[in-house]
């Protein structure tokens, strides 16, 4: 089976509905979307980290739970980080963070990976310079070794302070990725930027010719490979939490890749327009799935469910 290797933080959310804590379950962009792999029966590895702490233990054992391989989880001489979300009358969230601070981080010990396994990066932590030289490192090692590369932007506006120090590496990133993923959020933040045309046209095309603009409820569009695009509708659903909605539908995305065998020679030369419909539909499944329950990933019974379609 192919494998998949996700690289970002762990975090322990603790959500908050009308000012009183909810839930405390553990976290990340990358940790939730691999989780869900997990879930689906895929080989999801996280390369991530952390602290030496109750919370640290209690991620990594719900990593193993969940089917994620923990071998490349570093243990720092520090506290776990923590999230505190604050769901609104439309179960959208506001973060707040809570971190040691830490000038440096150790390598990650790189894991056996082969031709059209696939990455997932994103979010601060792909951006943030203290941890650039491991995420650098290991895009390097997984490009050598022909990865495909799944981006997803996810940068939220409490960062845009930062900008200044981390818009090279976003270029950067850019140029690693075969697909790029990034909400109307994003590039209003990065670029006060909505019309997805001028944001693929002017942001995306010279870096990726794939290019998925989400839009939370509203119509998704697609921008592909030889001129092609569409947009796709949004069905409506009745919501708990959007916590975890864009983790999961990058989840999705990558659980039809693997699905349907999508690789990086099938990336370059543009994929039809029956393969787009599979994957996002597949990745719409995901999303509308973790969003009906308070949790940060699809729900066991889901996971099980589809993985079946892996098995086979």
């Amino acid at each position: 089976m192919r494998k998949v290797f996700g690289i970002g933080e762990t975090v322990l959310d603790i959500v908050f509905r009308n000012g009183q804590p909810e839930a405390a379950v553990p976290g990340g962009s990358t940790f939730n979307s691999m989780i869900t792999l997990g879930r689906c029966g895929i080989d999801a590895t996280l390369l991530s980290e952390v602290g030496n702490d109750r919370v640290g233990s209690m991620i990594k054992d719900f990593m193993v739970k969940n089917g994620v391989h923990t071998e490349q989880i570093n243990t720092l001489q520090a506290k776990s980080p923590v999230s505190l979300a604050f769901l609104n009358d439309r179960n959208e969230a506001e973060y707040s963070f809570y971190r040691d601070k830490l000038e440096e981080h150790p390598d990650f010990v790189h894991p056996e990976l082969e031709p059209d396994d696939i990455v997932l990066f994103g979010s601060f932590y792909a951006l943030n310079p203290v941890t650039r030289p491991q995420l650098k490192g290991f895009l390097e090692y997984a490009r050598e070794r022909g990865a495909l590369f799944y981006y997803d932007v996810n940068f939220r506006p409490s960062h845009i302070k930062d900008l200044g120090n981390i818009g090279g590496n976003l270029w950067e990133n850019f140029e690693y990725a075969d697909i790029i993923r990034g909400s109307r959020d994003d590039f209003h933040t990065l670029f006060k930027l909505e019309d997805v045309d001028e944001v693929y046209r002017d942001k995306i095309a010279s870096y990726s010719r794939h290019f998925i603009y989400t839009r939370g409820s509203d119509p998704l569009s697609v921008r592909g490979a030889n001129g092609f695009g569409k947009e796709y509708p949004v069905a409506p659903i009745r919501t708990v939490s959007t916590i975890g909605a864009g983790d999961s539908f990058n989840a999705g995305f990558i659980f039809g890749m693997v699905r349907y065998g999508i690789t990086k020679e099938m990336i370059s030369r543009g994929l039809s327009e029956t393969l787009w419909d599979r994957l996002v539909e597949c990745a719409q499944s995901f999303s509308a799935d973790c969003c009906q329950s308070r949790y940060n990933y699809v729900t066991p019974e889901f996971g099980a469910r589809v993985g079946k379609d892996i098995e086979k």
